[in-house]
């Protein structure tokens, strides 16, 4: 069910995943809403916090839990520009977001349908509504735009 509030909240996460960007991290951004307020932001911090669970929407999910005195997150709905990898599926489940609208999809460790769908797991004590491809093409343009920057850096260094 993609609205207009959709690609609203969506170009919140884009901001987080800027963020990101100027900071030499993978442009990944996520934001918690609920009520139509964000009571959570995150961006990739995985490189400038030595963290591999520094994941934008971890961060974001952290973020939320203390605004909300809670970790439930039950009537919240999770923006992020990349599907979630199998750790954030895992967080998003444990913290019983209702709602994930995620931009594109990830082919290496996509868990919202592209290598498996975690989110929707019957077997799990939660499931997800899942909304997918919003604002895709603007979320895919950042990625590869930052990755094609970085093989050209690599590149540039190994000629030197």
């Amino acid at each position: 069910m993609l609205s207009n509030q959709d690609e609203f909240w969506m170009r919140e996460a884009i901001a987080e995943a800027k963020k990101a960007e100027r900071l030499g991290e993978v442009p990944i951004g996520a934001v918690v809403v609920k009520e139509g307020v964000i009571i959570g932001r995150g961006h990739n911090l995985r490189e400038t916090q030595h963290n591999p669970i520094s994941h934008a929407e971890i961060i974001a999910i952290q973020q939320a839990s203390q605004v909300l005195d809670a970790w439930r997150l039950l009537d919240c709905t999770l923006y992020v520009t990349l599907e979630p990898c199998p750790m954030c599926a895992g967080a998003i489940v444990q913290s019983r977001i209702k709602r994930v609208v995620f931009g594109t999809h990830d082919p290496k460790a996509g868990c919202a349908g592209t290598l498996m769908n975690l989110l929707q797991e019957p077997r799990f004590n939660h499931e997800t509504e899942l909304t997918g491809n919003v604002l895709q093409e603007e979320c895919a343009d950042l990625l590869t735009q930052f990755f094609r920057a970085l093989r050209l850096q690599r590149k540039s260094q190994q000629l030197n």
